[in-house]
């Protein structure tokens, strides 16, 4: 239930930016969404087709690119793609570690008319 706010903030920004732009409408929208976000795209969409109408991004096309979740081992520096809930480094077996990609939700670009 999450994306329903998570989704109008994307509208609400996708607007403001088209019409700073004095578009007639946007055709397009380009989402960056990290893995560790938990976001569900189905979900997205199915909001966005709920309130985009009567908007500037009624009709407009969504587009999402997903991140996948990247972690840096705190001991020996390696780069990892965790496995499920399993952050263990591959090399030397560490636990966890600062997480590097995955995280990632924002607007990348936005194609009006």
């Amino acid at each position: 239930m999450h994306e329903l706010s998570i989704t109008q903030h994307i509208l609400d920004i996708v607007t403001k930016h088209a019409q700073r732009a004095n578009a007639e409408r946007v055709i397009a929208i380009n989402l960056v969404v990290g893995e560790l976000t938990g976001f569900v795209d189905d979900s997205i969409q199915f909001y966005f087709d709920m309130l985009s109408p009567n908007t500037l991004a009624a009709g407009a096309r969504l587009s999402i690119r997903r991140v996948p979740a990247r972690v840096r081992c705190s001991d020996c520096g390696k780069e990892f793609g965790p496995q499920g809930c399993r952050w263990l480094c591959p090399r030397c077996h560490t636990i966890g570690g600062a997480v590097v990609s995955g995280r990632e939700f924002l607007v990348e670009s936005i194609e009006v008319e």
